[in-house]
């Protein structure tokens, strides 16, 4: 089994870089089932190249047929140079090209052939079925191009006569690569759909799958990089299940379009998922809503080791977690959209979004992993329980506000937008929280059991900007020593949704406008404009204008507005809210009634 950490070339790399940064408040070491310590740099950034850098990559094969092929004929097979037939088996024993078109209505094609070189198959118009096995299989070649041209079929039976090697309706032994303007339709009725036990490469065609355990397999490497998917499956959608090399056991997309509707995982890695480009539609499980077994985990992208999204669309429909890794998942670039019955995106060790645009319209936690880095992009999350959340992936149970600080937890913002909508913890650190940059707006619970900003350790804001607007029976400050200031607001009555909340200074001047989307009994509120010991008072009415993130906006127009609430910037209380540890840089309550 593939260890998580450190992995050969990627793991070290790629593990060591997704928690970079943490180092100023964390002693941030991660080693699971290894003596050997990853340690960290500045380099935040995971790219794609890296990842697939660290993996094994398919070997260079010629996608071009040669003008001398061998035509073969399904309806009136004949043997011929490099091919035999014996009854309904025809039988390739060469390398070379060969054409097949026409109906074979219960019988196989079997590449068989020791030759060095590739065996190219061009399906034009050919429609394979078969009673017994795999209608078209290779036992041993060295390399086999499928050419999709026309319409073709396979379908195999529901139950093989011989279940020893062929597990497929297109079955490959050896490496596999299909291409081509034409379709390929596949009926896998008794196990997977296309099947490669060395690595699979789609470079183009229109490929739909039905198959009642997993669509499209290759075992040590399933690469994507063109045509267009519509898969099927009882099982898992796409799948590598390699768990032998530490290179291989990847499914890589960079290019094509891709639909998936799975009983289980939609794409499943035993070692990496890499997504540089193209769109990928995903249903796991039944999608968000569906009612998942005990013993199942219908996740839409899974990768044991990681899952790295640098390009394209993703749009995710799962029962369980949108996306999620054993390991780490980074994000740095592309459009992700995810639907999830559980976490939205979950990597037990590390989590790292940089670019791109997340959006997470439905989960019980929206984003969770040990370490969090939130450096770039737009994000937004909407979480029947935290939004994001920082948890020591070793603990059983949920943290209790308040909790024990994890040394190895935590949160660190340094750029993007980030926006949040949660029933439980807005913003959850079970270890430490540090903001350098950004803006993050919460708008948390209506509850006093939870807040919308929950941290156990140390609290720092030394840049950005924090608008946390939740219920004040749990609500949290950052630490009374933050480098960077903050205001706390508590409100008498109830602010109902709709209200627009202004933040004042002494004079009058604004520093920001809030319209809220849900009913808050507290607000707090830290930027640069903010100067510790200064009073600052809480407006209703009025409106905002200009942009808004999240309902946050930099001016707004305060004529009319009532005076609700007041706070000295800087003030907080450790160990508030249940018990955040306290010393410097503790949590505290925010302040007072007017």
């Amino acid at each position: 089994m593939r260890r998580l950490t450190p992995k050969i070339l990627v793991p070290a790399a790629l593990v060591a870089a997704l928690l970079a940064g943490c180092t100023a408040t964390a002693d941030a070491a991660s080693t699971t089932e290894s003596s050997t310590t990853v340690t960290t740099t500045s380099d935040a950034n995971v790219t794609v190249e890296q990842a697939m850098a660290a993996n094994t990559a398919p070997d260079d094969v010629d996608l071009t047929a040669s003008d001398d092929e061998v035509a073969i004929d399904l309806d009136t097979p004949t043997a011929t140079d490099g091919v035999t037939v014996d009854g309904s088996t025809i039988t390739i024993t060469a390398a070379g090209t060969y054409r097949l078109s026409g109906t074979l209505a219960d019988g196989s094609v079997v590449v068989n052939t020791t030759d060095d070189g590739v065996v190219h198959l061009i399906l034009d118009d050919a429609s394979l079925a078969s009673s017994t096995t795999s209608p078209l299989q290779v036992p041993d070649a060295d390399q086999v191009v499928v050419h999709l041209e026309g319409d073709s079929t396979l379908s195999d039976t529901t139950a093989y006569a011989d279940t020893d090697e062929a597990s497929a309706a297109l079955y490959s032994s050896a490496d596999l690569t299909i291409t081509g303007d034409g379709s390929l339709t596949v009926a896998g009725n008794a196990n997977d759909g296309i099947a490669a036990k060395d690595g699979l490469v789609i470079a183009g065609g229109t490929i739909t799958v039905d198959a009642v355990d997993d669509g499209i397999r290759g075992k040590d490497y399933l690469v994507v990089s063109g045509g267009t998917l519509d898969v099927t499956a009882g099982g898992d959608g796409l799948k590598s299940d390699n768990d032998e090399d530490e290179t291989l056991g990847y499914v890589e997309i960079t290019g094509g379009d891709v639909t998936i509707a799975a009983g289980d995982d939609g794409i499943a890695a035993q070692t990496d998922v890499i997504v540089a480009d193209g769109t990928v539609a995903v249903v796991s499980g039944g999608g968000s809503g569906a009612a998942v077994a005990d013993d199942a985990s219908p996740k839409g992208v899974s990768g044991t080791v990681s899952v790295v999204v640098g390009g394209g669309l993703l749009l995710i429909d799962a029962a369980d977690d949108g996306i999620g890794s054993d390991g780490v998942v980074s994000i740095a670039g592309g459009s992700v959209t995810i639907d999830a019955g559980d976490d939205g995106v979950h990597g037990d060790q590390a989590l790292q979004i940089s670019d791109g645009t997340v959006d997470i319209t439905g989960s019980n936690e929206g984003l969770e992993a040990g370490l969090i880095t939130l450096g770039g992009g737009d994000i937004s999350v909407v979480a029947s329980d935290d939004g994001v959340n920082a948890s020591d992936p070793d603990a059983t149970g949920e943290q209790a506000p308040g909790g024990t600080a994890a040394a190895d937890v935590g949160l660190t913002i340094t750029g993007g937008t980030i926006v949040v909508d949660s029933g439980g913890d807005g913003l959850d650190a079970n270890g430490f929280f540090t903001m350098t940059g950004g803006t993050a707006v919460v708008s948390g619970p209506t509850n006093d059991g939870n807040g919308a900003l929950d941290v156990d350790g140390t609290f720092d804001v030394s840049g950005g900007t924090i608008l946390a607007a939740g219920a004040s029976g749990m609500a949290m400050t950052p630490g009374a020593e933050s480098a960077q200031s903050f205001v706390a607001f508590t409100f008498s009555s109830t602010q109902s949704a709709g209200t627009v909340v202004h933040v004042l200074d002494a004079d009058g001047n604004e520093l920001a406008a809030f319209e809220s989307s849900k009913d808050f009994t507290s607000l707090v509120y830290a930027s640069a404009d903010v100067v510790s010991g200064e009073t600052y008072s809480a407006a209703t009415g009025g409106s905002v204008s200009g942009e808004t993130v999240g309902g946050l906006a930099e001016a707004g127009d305060s004529s009319g507005s009532t005076v609700v609430a007041t706070g000295t910037a800087g003030e907080a209380i450790a160990g508030m809210g249940g018990g955040g540890q306290g010393g410097p840089g503790g949590g505290g309550r925010p302040g007072t009634r007017p």
